[in-house]
């Protein structure tokens, strides 16, 4: 397992079943304002996101570590990136760099792949994250591999979210 933290390019994958139809979770996945209440782990607010939802589209979303985080309160994450397929509602996929806010080198480029299956009154969302290039320096590597710990406790969030009564709109 140490090793990893060494290895230059890294994959995670994640599948998830959802008790929402795929227009939520599409919606979840592109709409600012869902975004900023399911992305991050717990203990984390995103005070900043933009979606520009198209091809050639930003993404820009700020993740700070709240104090519940204890040395790491106040930290800034960004992730800026650049959407490379949008195809409502089942695929959505981005070329992003990650960093921490303040840390030289503590940089992450990925891409992220979503595919959304509808399967009844459920989706599936299927999640591939391919980390292409992490900076120099032993941060930016713990970041790196804290990734799969990241995105594993939003995607908790995302269910808790989508599972709360929702109102038309």
């Amino acid at each position: 397992m140490i090793l990893k933290l060494f290895r230059s390019t890294q994959e995670h994958r994640f599948e998830r079943t959802y008790a929402a139809p795929i227009a939520d979770v599409w919606r979840a996945w592109t709409q600012p304002e869902l975004l900023r209440q399911w992305w991050g782990p717990e203990h984390t607010s995103i005070p900043e996101c933009e979606v520009d939802l198209r091809v050639g589209g930003r993404i820009r979303i700020i993740m700070e570590a709240g104090e519940g985080m204890g040395k790491y309160a106040g930290t800034r994450w960004p992730l800026e990136g650049t959407f490379t397929c949008v195809e409502e509602p089942d695929r959505l996929a981005y070329e992003a760099t990650s960093w921490t806010e303040g840390e030289e080198g503590a940089t992450i480029g990925h891409v992220n792949e979503v595919e959304l299956t509808a399967q009844g009154e459920h989706t599936v969302v299927n999640l591939r994250i391919h980390v292409r290039e992490i900076g120099s320096g032993v941060k930016a590597r713990l970041a790196a591999y804290g990734m799969k710990w990241g995105y594993d406790a939003q995607l908790d969030k995302l269910d808790t979210l989508l599972s709360s009564p929702r109102t038309e709109t």
